[in-house]
């Protein structure tokens, strides 16, 4: 049995369907991990929630141990959450991205934050989002985890178990002490990208991250940034890009010890 986790999609639907395409995944046996961070910046979000609908519904059974799909919530989808329930402009500000899932969804663009229209903007929204999708965004869990590792958006709380970990330190944090000296179970996090990253650990061309017992999956946002997924225990990473293409690699130098001990 494998686990396939993907890095932050942000509304790259073409990526993410080609990405999926190439991974070769037992649907029976083997579990797909999405870190969250499905919506915004791209130019399909509402398509992008809508292939992941249908991709755990196809599934079926998600109790199963193995040939799962694992949906996590991202701080991406919270801070929409936050805008509807609670009018919160964090999500709408510029580098956030979420003014492209605004008018993804509506068709315009939003109301400037203290604006007169700011209420009806987030009426708005609520309207034009399907319920289906808006009760998937909500029902995320803020964490996964299995044999191989811990899974979780953003990070952890140092060596602390996210059942004992705050969901805004899943959802958000970017602790650099966490990032060069987590020696706990395996974590794959995505959420910085890697050229963010503490130097030391950023495994070269290929962009991801490993050291100690973390594994930083966001490979970046930019137009020849790869969508990336690591399958574990084996270390194969699979990269789709913007302009069409594709590359697998088996990793095998620079793997710490700690995640050495996860492919024996």
């Amino acid at each position: 049995m494998k686990t396939f986790v993907v890095g932050d999609v942000h509304g790259r639907r073409a990526q993410l369907r080609r990405l999926l395409a190439m991974l070769p995944r037992d649907r029976t046996a083997d579990t797909l991990v999405l870190l969250g961070d499905l919506i915004d910046r791209g130019e399909d979000a509402p398509g992008v929630v809508e292939d992941v609908i249908r991709l755990c519904h196809e599934q079926g059974d998600q109790e199963k141990v193995a040939g799962r799909v694992v949906v996590l919530r991202g701080n991406h989808e919270q801070m929409l959450l936050d805008f509807i329930d609670h009018g919160h402009s964090l999500w709408l500000l510029p580098g956030s991205g979420g003014q492209h899932t605004y008018e993804q969804y509506t068709g315009r663009a939003p109301a400037e934050p203290g604006s007169p229209f700011w209420n009806d903007a987030r009426r708005e929204l609520a309207e034009k989002i399907p319920p289906a999708h808006l009760e998937f965004i909500r029902a995320r869990p803020l964490y996964y985890e299995d044999d191989y590792a811990i899974y979780v958006h953003a990070g952890l709380d140092r060596d602390r178990h996210p059942r004992d970990t705050e969901p805004h330190y899943l959802l958000w944090t970017r602790d650099s002490e966490f990032f060069r000296n987590y020696h706990g179970k395996p974590c794959v996090f995505g959420h910085t990208p890697t050229p963010l990253l503490p130097l030391r650990g950023r495994l070269g061309h290929h962009g991801i991250y490993l050291s100690h017992s973390a594994i930083g999956l966001d490979t970046g946002y930019k137009q020849h940034s790869p969508l990336s997924c690591l399958s574990l225990p084996d270390f194969t990473l699979y990269q789709a890009y913007s302009d069409g293409r594709e590359a697998v690699h088996r990793v095998t130098a620079f793997i710490p010890e700690e995640l050495r001990s996860m492919r024996r």
